[in-house]
Parts: C-alpha cells; structure tokens; sequence
C-alpha cells in the first residue's frame, strides 16, 4: 500500500451503525461482490481525504465475536488477520461499537485489539447517548483501551469529521497480539465491568422511548396487529405509488415501438427490436417502480429496528410450526430474492433449523414475482375499491403474499412433524433503539438493487428474451400454412408439447412455452409473453391480449402456480452450495412442484365450476 494510500476495515457488531457510516464516507462509490467461493456479500468504497490521501474501506460482515459460528464471521476474522486468500490484511481495523450499548459491544471492541492491529474505536450514536443521558470519558476510556478513541454520528453529514481526521493521520501503534483461547476469552467479561465502571454513566439500561414503543410493539396481541397492519399497506403502497409509474413506462415503450415500426423496415431485424427488445425486455423494465416501492419499505423497517423486533414478535408463533424467530429476518430478505435469504439462515446456528428456514424461504414471493403478479392482476382483477378505501388489486397481492407466508408455514409444520427431533431453542437477540431512518441510506439501498435489477435485465433476461424470439420466429410456415405464423415456430411446437402436462391447470400453449425461461429467471416470464404474443401479432398490449385470450380462472390458477412453483436455477445452485447436498435440492425442487401443481389444478378447477 502506498503512502498517499490506506486501507481501512470496518468492522462492529450488528445495527452499530457501520454500514451507515460506510456509506457516510464512500456515498455512491461502492462495489458490491461476493468473496470467491463463498455467498458472503462483500462491499469496498474509496474515499479522498482532505490531506489526498485515498482511503480504501472495506465493509465486513457485522460480527458478534471472533468465536466464529457462521461464514461471515470467520471470514471477517480471516481477512483482519490477513489469512484470507487473495485479501492482504488492512492497514487499519476501524471499530464501530454503539455507544449506548456498549456492555455488548466492548467485548467485541477488545476481541480486535487482541489480533494485534492497528485499531481506533468509533463511538458511533453519540447523539443518541446524549439524549439518553449516557456519558462516556472518550480520554479515560482511550487510555484504558490502548487505541485512538473518536465520537461519530454515522447519520448527519458532519457526524464523522473526527474519524475522517484520525484515520487522515499517523496510524496509531498496534496492541501487541494475544492468544485466543477458551479462559483468555473468559477474561473479557471482567474487563468489560471494569471498562463501563471507570468510563460510562448510564442512568437507565435502555431508552423510555423504546420502552414505550415496546410496550405495544412486543404486545403479545396488539404487536401483532401493528405487523399484520404494517405489512398490509406496504402492499397497497406497492399499488397505489407503484402502478402509475409502471404504466408511464409501458406507454413509453409503446410509443418506441410504434415508432420503431414506423422508422424501420419490416423483416427480422424490426421484429427483433419491436416485439424482443421493446415487447418483451421493455414489459419487465415496467415494472421496476413497484419492486422498488417494496424495497423502499422492507429497508425503511430494517433501519428503524423495528424488523428485529418483528422477529422476536413471531419466534412463538414460528417455533409452533418447526422454525425459530431467527428465521423471521432471512424469510423476510426473500421477499426481495431467495437468494440473500437463503445466504442469511448462517446466522441461524442450529442446523436443523437452519435447513427447514432454507427450504422454504423460497416459497416468499420473490420480487420477481411481481411483474407476473402485476401484470395479471392488472388484465384481470377490476381497480373498484372496497369498503371506500382499499385497492383491490391491492388487495389480491396481498392474498398472494399471504398465501406464500401460509404455504411455507404449513411445510415447515410438516417437516416438524416427520423429523425425529422436534426439541426447540430460545431465542437471543439484541433489539437496536428505534430510529428515523436516513433518506441517504434508503437511496442507496435502492440503487444498488435496481441496479441489481437492470444488470439482469442486460444479462440473462435480454439473452433470454431474444431466444424467445427466435424460437417464436423460426421457422417460417410451410407452403399453404393457414394458421398463425407463430403456430408452425420452435416455440409453437415445443408449447403446444408441454400444454398436454398443463392443460388440467387452464395453460394454453404460450403460457406453458413461457415457464422454461422463467425457470432461468422468473421475471423473464413476462418478457416471454409479451414476445411471444407481440410475434403472434396481438399489437395492443400484454395485459389486452391477455384478457381476450385467458379465462379469470386460468389467470388466478397462474397466480398460483407462480406462487408455489419450483424456484429458479440460481435459487437451486445456492441451496446447494449452502447445504452441500444434491438431495436438498431434489426435496426443495420436487415438493413445490407437487404443492404448485395441486394448488394450481384445484384453483383452476374450482373457479372454472363457479364461473
């Protein structure tokens, strides 16, 4: 590392604050990975100091204890200690730790002095210490440690001068390194009383707000009303501020292909960008308001603390049906996608519990869901409102969220009931203080998954997408063809094979030609649809063509498939990684298969006969 240069680790307990702080000194100059080989986010910023030195922060998985129990804490542990392949140890570990909560976090501040590093402490939170009375002797407490101590407010914009002028400076000398073993471990309890005895006031354990606030939160009855209320009308919301962004962007993908129409000459090449690109690519661009409108409330729970609290909220409930309260916050992430739910069950450390939370995480309506919800929600259910308030598009998403969350309860149910140990574990949590949320945090967060978002959709969707075109293109009809061009393509013939296995469910042929893509990504769905009835030569939108094609009953039996059906191909490959067994995957694939093909044939056959 040279010397106008400097790396920098963050590391802390979780809901420290450190993610804020990082995004307070990088902004929007992030890289967001994985460390090869294993499914542990990894994220680095570069920040310019006022003297010019560039300084290089890496953001490490939030950490209890370098007694590591999960992936992430033995990789934050391997790359402070520079044993990480391919990572060189930092040039100095910057410790955050909560300051109103520091009899947790201390030990963990004196587990990193002990590698022998250049460490400074960041009491971060400082304004919220102060509000509650906390005091703290930062000279005492630094003489004590043996490091540089700074105050910070990770969330105010001038919150983090002081730490920007320590790490800006001379790095501190290093403690020198301590064994790690069993009864030097043991040590660190004492030395925490002594820490907070000599340096900290507190007048009371935790903060009369979110006493208050907990009373009817943490309510046995009313906390779980407030949640059910809650995670109601964050799904009108997705509706109600999501919809008319969504059909802005499909007027205006109309708009470009009627022009591309007009500017292009007819052939392949027009029907490429008209019915591939701008049909079927541009239907599922659409959609990204209202998986951002989602997004925007699960980060707006998870940074005022109350997802923690959720989660304590239903462990009871959960531990009844063979989960644990741990599994809440994993569930929760795969709302957004399976996969970073399924890579949080390594906080779950018993591994019974852990797989049952794996195998029905994917059962979580996705994000990816949402456009194949949206868009046939949209061609089939009336906008009237009901009781004078509610959306009801708005509320079918709900009924089909909620049908995920009862889905994946009853198999979790029934795998407690076949497995032999049926014992269940307490539950142990911190609950972080309630807090505004910060607009800056929020927006970043949303960036990097629409980011996320559009790079599929430049990636595997558009390869997709153009592939389905193809096979909706090619061949031409034979000589003397009378029907549809598209009835004689690769995907006619392939669609109309798979519709003899769907046909009980209500698929026609391009619904059943449409689940191979999806099952790559499930997005791509939507596009396959709308490319393959833009080739077919239904030009007046997906959802018309729909609606003059599809009966309610088909539709609401797709709702459901969609709701149940085997997960996608990068889904499978991560339960396997994070199982290590080809079986799980099997089970994981083949009982949703059953459970979509069941509850697809019987909602199909039973709204057929009622209407």
């Amino acid at each position: 590392m040279s010397a106008d240069s400097l790396r920098i680790a963050l590391v802390g307990n979780p809901n420290c604050g450190k993610t804020a702080l990082f995004n307070q000194l990088t902004g929007g100059r992030q890289k967001v990975a994985n460390y090869a080989g294993v499914t542990v986010e990894r994220k680095e910023g570069r920040f310019t100091a006022p003297s010019g030195r560039v300084l290089q922060i890496l953001d490490l998985p939030g950490t209890y204890s370098f007694d590591a129990t999960s992936p992430d804490e033995q990789i934050t542990r391997d790359v402070l200690e520079g044993n990480y392949p391919g990572e060189t140890a930092p040039d100095l570990i910057v410790c955050v730790a909560d300051a109103t909560n520091l009899r947790l976090h201390l030990r963990f501040v004196l587990e990193v002095k002990r590698l022998g590093r250049p460490v400074v402490l960041a009491l971060n939170m400082m304004d919220a210490a102060r509000r509650r009375g906390v005091v703290i002797d930062v000279p005492e407490l630094s003489r004590r440690l043996g490091m540089p101590v700074v105050e910070t407010v990770a969330v105010k914009r001038d919150g983090v001068k002081a730490l920007i002028a320590r790490v800006d400076g001379e790095i501190p000398d290093a403690a020198p390194a301590q064994p790690d073993d069993p009864a030097s471990r043991a040590d660190l309890h004492a030395q925490v009383r002594d820490l907070l005895a000599a340096t900290v006031t507190m007048p009371r354990a935790t903060a009369e707000l979110d006493d208050a606030l907990d009373h009817w939160a943490l309510h046995p009855v009313f906390g779980l009303a407030i949640l059910s209320v809650v995670m109601f009308l964050v799904f009108q919301a997705v509706y109600a501020a999501g919809k008319p962004m969504t059909d802005l962007i499909g007027d205006g993908f109309g708009w470009l292909g009627e022009h591309a129409t007009a500017w292009m000459p007819a052939g392949p090449l027009q029907s490429l960008i008209v019915d591939g690109v701008f049909g079927g690519l541009g239907t599922v661009i659409g959609f990204l308001p209202e998986i951002l409108v989602l997004f925007f409330f699960i980060l707006v729970l998870e940074e005022s603390g109350y997802l923690p609290r959720a989660a304590f909220l239903l462990d009871r409930m959960m531990v009844s049906v063979g989960l644990t309260g741990r599994s809440f916050i994993p569930l929760l992430s795969s709302f957004a996608c399976a996969i970073p739910g399924i890579m949080g069950t390594r906080s779950i450390t018993d591994p019974r519990d852990r797989l049952a939370t794996i195998l029905v995480a994917p059962l979580m309506t996705c994000s990816a869901r949402l456009p194949v919800y949206a868009l046939l929600i949209g061609a089939f259910i009336p906008t009237r409102k009901v009781l004078g308030i509610f959306n009801m598009q708005g509320l079918v998403l709900f009924a089909l969220y909620a049908a995920g969350i009862v889905g994946a309860m009853v198999v979790a149910w029934v795998m407690k009931k076949l497995r032999r140990d049926r014992s269940e574990h307490a539950l142990l949590m911190e609950l972080p203080s309630y807090r505004l949320p910060k607009l800056r945090d929020v927006a970043i967060g949303l960036w990097e998954r629409g980011m996320i978002f559009l790079k599929r959709l430049t990636g595997i969707i558009l390869g997709l997408t153009i592939l389905m075109w193809f096979l909706s293109s090619f061949p031409a009809p034979p000589a003397g063809a009378t029907g549809p061009a598209i009835d004689y393509s690769a995907a006619g013939y392939i669609g109309r094979g798979l519709q003899v296995i769907f046909a009980p469910l209500g698929f026609n042929w391009q619904i059943s030609v449409s689940l191979i893509p999806a099952f790559a990504a499930r997005e791509t769905a939507v596009a396959a649809l709308a490319t393959v009835y833009a080739v077919g030569g239904e030009g007046a939108g997906l959802q018309q063509a729909l609606a003059a094609n599809f009966s309610l009953a088909s539709a609401l039996s797709l709702l459901v498939w969609f709701a149940f059906a085997p997960q996608c191909m990068s889904t499978l490959a991560v339960i396997r990684r994070e199982t290590n067994s080809w079986r799980n995957v099997g089970i994981s694939f083949g009982y949703m298969f059953v459970v979509a093909y069941v509850a697809s044939f019987l909602t199909y056959q039973i709204t057929s006969l009622l209407t």
